[in-house]
């Protein structure tokens, strides 16, 4: 299986070290022995020297609206390329797309993927009339070596860059990205640590961490939590959550509360809808401006919640209202609400 020189590492330290190396890409920092792989399954040690194993290989490719990513204030109404390769740094139980970030860990399945240089993929951005590149569907950060590369000519071409992350990045890794990443949207997955550590594979505080960092490199934030019966929506918990968002982040930043449906390895029933609803009371409660509820049909919520619209947190008035992932009305004028001026957070609204 063909390498590429990866970036972020380091010859261990120490007696006995060897020909291990030490990987700092993401929060798991892992010690890397030769001949082994990290915990995502795609950056391996060959002969003292880290490898990334999907460098040029995409498992998926789609033009997606960019509503789907959720990014809902970042040029609403254009389309996103979306890529993909296989693996992950996490292992959340109930993974949406499991089929290709958790396919590696099993022994009897091959690394896939179709190949594409960085000028293909930005190729086909443009050629598709794309506003931006979005990384997504498995975890950027695992392909941090591709996205690179493949973001720098997307900038140089103006067309924008997206990551769709779990957060799990170092410092050292959003440095090296954050020069052409222009918006992100991070899953928020709970608020305890025990959550993290037992269910997902990982711990919260870098994901908090990297949110703060990705907000002041200035870096258009929005953040997901998939809201899952019984693990993470009590209302304490949500409160956590927009507290957090709130006072750290800053009130302009949207909140997507998602619906959860059983896949993977986790069988909770779906998310009740009153519970979807309280977290979107939540929300608002907690002083945020934008809250979204996905994952249900506008239909399906009670009067007065229209989970997808976005409304003007001075004087209320609807500015952006969506059908799914399409936009049927857009009222943003010059970034404010043209009913009484109040600036809208976002890029590129209208």
């Amino acid at each position: 299986m063909e390498g590429h020189e990866a970036m972020l590492w380091e010859r261990a330290a120490g007696d006995g070290a060897g020909n291990a190396v030490r990987c700092n890409l993401c929060a798991h920092r892992c010690l890397i022995r030769e001949g082994r792989k990290g915990i995502c399954l795609v950056r391996e040690n060959r002969g003292g020297e880290l490898q990334t194993l999907v460098y040029g290989r995409v498992v998926s490719a789609n033009v997606d609206p960019v509503e789907k990513k959720p990014l809902f204030h970042f040029y609403p109404g254009t389309s996103a390329f979306s890529i993909a390769t296989v693996g992950c740094n996490h292992r959340c139980r109930w993974c949406q797309n499991w089929q290709i970030s958790q396919a590696l860990r099993d022994e009897h399945i091959a690394l896939g993927g179709q190949p594409a240089t960085p000028q293909e993929l930005v190729r086909a951005a443009e050629s598709s009339g794309c506003r931006s590149i979005a990384y997504t569907y498995t975890e950027p950060t695992i392909f941090l070596e591709y996205a690179y590369d493949t973001a720098k000519l997307a900038k140089d071409a103006g067309i924008a860059n997206i990551f769709v992350t779990n957060g799990y990045l170092t410092q050292e890794a959003l440095a090296v990205i954050q020069p052409f990443l222009d918006a992100a949207n991070v899953d928020l997955k709970a608020f305890r640590d025990e959550t993290y550590r037992h269910l997902i594979g990982a711990q919260l505080q870098p994901v908090l961490d990297t949110l703060i960092r990705m907000k002041q490199a200035g870096i258009w934030v929005e953040v997901t939590t998939l809201v899952i019966t019984d693990l993470n929506d009590s209302e304490d918990e949500l409160r956590q959550i927009a507290g957090f968002i709130h006072d750290e982040l800053g009130p302009d930043t949207p909140w997507h509360v998602s619906r959860y449906h059983p896949t993977y390895q986790y069988d909770a029933p779906p998310t009740p809808l009153d519970r979807l609803v309280r977290a979107w009371e939540v929300g608002k409660e907690a002083g945020l401006f934008y809250v979204f509820v996905g994952n249900v049909p506008g239909r399906m919520l009670p009067k007065g919640i229209e989970g997808e619209t976005t409304y003007c947190h001075n004087c209320n008035a609807s500015l952006i209202t969506r059908w799914g992932y399409s936009i049927q009305k857009n009222r943003v004028r010059d970034g404010a609400c043209p009913d009484c001026g109040t600036p809208v957070a976002g890029v590129g609204l209208g």
